[in-house]
């Protein structure tokens, strides 16, 4: 498959590349993500890696089960679950991964988010002190149809956020976006809450790649790229990290 970049640039600090299709995208965001683990691991004999889910990711997971990991050197973790959602439902995100790739790839260790916990409070201390203690070197993120990154919605995003994870209310668009993505039924059913890595959490890895494709995030990603950098679009705020690759498709890139 040929992978070339269509167009590369940059935005502020944000290196962009835009692919024909979803496939390319997906395949060059995994040589990305598969480089950077790799000299991680030379570096330090270990790598902590977050992965993010929802169908913008299937086919970088897919491609990055085929390259070449050191799996067995890896630590790895997730940007968010939904609260009270149980791990064998066909939505869980701990489901998501473990299916579609942490069950064939068996990295070192796995560190997931139980929001059904009975004493959340104490789950997202834990999961804090995870973080902590395992600073993250590669974060694998998306972009949500309303600039979130993670959980971390407009109306609840914030860039100085004393926490690495909290509990969140949901905005309407978000869980729009998981009813047509088809997680969900329909918005009564979606759950109004999630726990989530913070934005602070996310921009504190070494290295993010972030996978956007779709047309239905073209707004998004315009807002992103070209809007100011605050809370009212979270994405902006990539612009400002040291070292973030955006892997965009046709449709994606479409507005830019």
């Amino acid at each position: 498959m040929n992978s070339a970049a269509e167009k590369s640039f940059q935005k502020d600090k944000l290196s962009v590349q835009t692919y024909a299709t979803v496939e390319q995208l997906g395949a060059a965001a995994a040589d990305f993500v598969e480089a950077r683990l790799r000299s991680t691991i030379s570096a330090k004999g270990k790598a902590h890696l977050v992965l993010a889910t929802g169908a913008s990711q299937l086919t970088f997971l897919n491609s990055l089960k085929e390259r070449d990991v050191a799996w067995d050197a890896i630590t790895v973790f997730h940007l968010d679950e939904y609260t009270g959602l149980s791990e064998d439902h066909p939505a869980s995100f701990r489901r998501y991964l473990r299916e579609r790739i942490l069950d064939e790839v068996r990295p070192a260790e796995v560190h997931l988010i139980d929001a059904s916990a009975a004493d959340l409070n104490a789950e997202i201390r834990r999961y804090e002190g995870l973080l902590k203690s395992h600073p993250l070197d590669v974060a694998c993120i998306g972009i949500g149809e309303n600039g979130h990154i993670a959980f971390n919605d407009p109306p609840v995003a914030d860039f100085d956020d004393a926490r690495l994870v909290k509990e969140v209310e949901l905005d309407h668009a978000c869980r729009m976006q998981q009813v047509n993505e088809g997680w969900f039924p329909s918005l009564e059913e979606t759950p109004p809450r999630a726990v989530t890595l913070t934005i602070p959490a996310v921009m504190s890895s070494g290295v993010i790649s972030c996978v956007v494709p779709g047309e239905r995030k073209a707004e998004a990603v315009d807002r992103a790229l070209n809007g100011p950098i605050s809370p009212a679009c979270p994405a902006s705020i990539l612009r400002r990290h040291n070292d973030t690759t955006l892997f965009l498709d046709r449709s994606s890139a479409a507005r830019i």
